[in-house]
Parts: C-alpha cells; sequence; structure tokens
C-alpha cells in the first residue's frame, strides 16, 4: 500500500530535526559592529529630532560618488544667555555652504569610556558609561516594521543631574512622524513628508513648559 515503509528503511519524518546548535560559527564571517559614535542610532531616531524654529531650506547635490554640495539657509530666532527664568530671543538669518576645518590642541584632555549594545529583530538596548561624569542608557522596541518606541536615562554622576525621555518613530507611506517627552517637561514633534523624489517638507515643533518657551518651524529640503 503507499505510504507504508519497508522495515529496514526511514522516512525523513523519523530523522532528528537539525537544530542552530548543530551549526557551527563562522567566526572569520561574524557581522561588523557599528561605530562606537552610532551606539544609540535607534534611540536617536526617535529621542533626538533635529527640532528648530522659523524657516529652513537645505539643498544637496552629489558631484560624483565622493563628493558633493550642501546649501543650507535658515532665517529665523537665536536663543541668547539671561539673567532671568525666561528665554530671549533675537530675529537672525544666515547661509551656509557643506566644508570645516578645526584644531583643538590647546586644552589637551583626554578621556575614555565603555559601551554595550544588544540587538535583535525586536528590540535593541545599549549602555555606555565615560570617564566624563556620563551614564547614557537607552532602550528601543521593534513594534512592527513601521513603528518603534524608544526611552532612555541620562546620568551625570558629578553634577547629579537625571534625564529621562521617552519617544517614538512611526513611519506612513508619504511621511516619517517623530516625538518625545522628558523628564523637564519638554515635548517634541518632528514630521517630514515626502512631496516627491528628492523633496521633503519639515514641520518642527517644541515646547518647554517649564521654561515657557514655544518653538514652530517648518522647511524644505532637496537633493
Amino acid at each position: 500500500m503507499a505510504g507504508l515503509v519497508p522495515p529496514g528503511t526511514s522516512s525523513d519524518a523519523s530523522k532528528p530535526a537539525h537544530s542552530k546548535a548543530d551549526e557551527k560559527t563562522d567566526y572569520m564571517n561574524l557581522p561588523c559592529p557599528i561605530p562606537y559614535e552610532e551606539l544609540h542610532r535607534e534611540a536617536l531616531m526617535s529621542l533626538k529630532p533635529e527640532t528648530f524654529e522659523g524657516l529652513r531650506f537645505d539643498f544637496t547635490k552629489g558631484l560624483n560618488q565622493k563628493f558633493s554640495l550642501s546649501h543650507s539657509v535658515f532665517m529665523g530666532p537665536t536663543e541668547i544667555p539671561s539673567q532671568s527664568a525666561e528665554t530671549i530671543k533675537i530675529p537672525t538669518a544666515h547661509y551656509e555652504f557643506g566644508g570645516e576645518v578645526f584644531w583643538a590642541g590647546q586644552h589637551r584632555k583626554s578621556g575614555i569610556g565603555y559601551a554595550a549594545r544588544y540587538e535583535t529583530d525586536k528590540m535593541v538596548a545599549t549602555g555606555q558609561v565615560a570617564n566624563t561624569g556620563i551614564v547614557a542608557l537607552s532602550y528601543v522596541q521593534k513594534v512592527s516594521d513601521k513603528v518603534s518606541l524608544a526611552t532612555d536615562l541620562m546620568y551625570n554622576y558629578m553634577s547629579r543631574d537625571v534625564t529621562a525621555s521617552v519617544g517614538y518613530d512611526y513611519i506612513l507611506r508619504q511621511c516619517r512622524l517623530r516625538g518625545k517627552i522628558d523628564s523637564n517637561g519638554c515635548t517634541t514633534s518632528y514630521l517630514e513628508e515626502r512631496l516627491n523624489m528628492g523633496l521633503n517638507f519639515i514641520l518642527s515643533a517644541e515646547i518647554d513648559h517649564r521654561k515657557k518657551d514655544y518653538k514652530f518651524g517648518f522647511g524644505l529640503t532637496v537633493g
């Protein structure tokens, strides 16, 4: 009859399943870790959007695979130091043209830091400590391919300052919405909408209840 296995033979179903533990790790082809300065990159997407106040226009043009030109125009207020609790702002405008050269050899300070990162398909957890007094912890939960939730904790054991924040990153079909709220009462929202290929419209808003400071900005990014 069909479906019967003759004596002395074995079928594929009777064979033991091949587990991942039986596979040998190829240590010569391990994935390269991310750079140290990008340790918190997933958390920073939600918790540190590039908010601004006023009007911003950015234009970037690639010359070849190695060089590109970047133009930036900004019109908006600039905060200046004040002895009072209220923030003083003066109107300003500036234009920037993607070069920088600097040398900082006067202070001659050195430091050391350690970091750890654990990543899966659903979460990213990081920890960082440095002798400058900073302890930074962050956690990102990937709810789906389009939604991520993030939280972080910053502690300076020299000044005893502690700051915590929670945020989100929501990718829609034509736009990306990010926002956060921190323990100082500051709420931030950042919207980037794609109008066309290489053309993005930006909305930025920030409310600081403690300082009674409110910022709103909009802009365009080309290239």
